[in-house]
């Protein structure tokens, strides 16, 4: 029987954050879904609570050091210490090199890298402190280079050695910290990519799958059940990974 403890999700109101942040509610954990706009967090909460788990919505930009700490703050307060964080939150800004803007740049470093940081910080003292804790990070196979997308390949690779650093710091305090890199998963975001280059979802979906060598795309939910397992208590010798949820081979 898993024990019960307090998670974090960041990104949470949709996609591989929604599914996650239910999964881990299935696991038995009290979860808080984190997400720019705390009313758009009101699904996932509810599809939670209504299966019977405890749920809280917290609104917060991952990117300001004021609104994490209280969130991480208002978390431990209302739901118990959290010993479980998965930082999901992203977003892209796709543009070739030439196209880019420094905006552009700084918006994805700030919310991936800069916000994992952040809610890392704030959540490690609890995990440390409670000598129990498991951090897992998204990155992505973009992070080994994606046409148009130079900014948020750059994040998810740093992301991949932010959780390798912090698998040797946290260790000794009981504490994993791991990386899920998906491959192509039917989101609302790879349907903007879809837009963005100017195809259907379907055609792109399609494509993609005839690429991958299960033959189909990843849904939420493949993601999430890698996430639960690294989350176990059963995972506590795994630490450091990155861990390719892609349908194939991915170095």
């Amino acid at each position: 029987m898993s024990t019960s403890r307090v998670a974090i999700v960041t990104g949470a109101a949709r996609g591989i954050g929604a599914a996650t942040a239910q999964r881990l509610a299935r696991d038995g954990h009290a979860v808080a879904v984190l997400d720019l706009d705390e009313a758009a967090c009101a699904a996932t909460v509810e599809a939670i609570t209504s299966s019977g788990g405890r749920a809280l919505a917290v609104g917060v930009d991952v990117s300001k050091a004021d609104q994490v700490e209280a969130a991480v703050k208002r978390v431990a307060d209302e739901l118990g210490a959290p010993t479980i964080l998965v930082n999901n939150a992203g977003i892209i800004r796709d543009n070739l090199i030439f196209k880019m803007s420094e905006d552009d740049w700084d918006a994805v470093m700030a919310v991936h890298l800069r916000g994992a940081f952040l809610m890392t910080k704030a959540a490690q003292a609890y995990m440390t402190q409670e000598k129990w804790g498991r951090i897992v990070n998204l990155s992505s196979s973009s992070a080994q280079g994606n046409r148009g997308q130079a900014n948020y390949s750059a994040a998810k690779a740093g992301l991949q050695g932010f959780s390798k650093t912090l698998a040797i710091e946290l260790g000794r305090f009981g504490v994993t910290a791991n990386a899920v890199a998906p491959g192509f998963i039917q989101t609302e975001m790879t349907k903007a990519t879809a837009e963005r280059m100017g195809v259907s979802f379907d055609d792109f979906i399609a494509h993609s799958a005839s690429q991958i060598p299960v033959q189909r795309v990843g849904q939420p939910e493949d993601i999430a059940a890698t996430i639960s397992f690294l989350c176990s208590e059963e995972a506590g010798f795994v630490s450091g990974q990155v861990i390719y949820v892609a349908g194939g081979p991915l170095d």
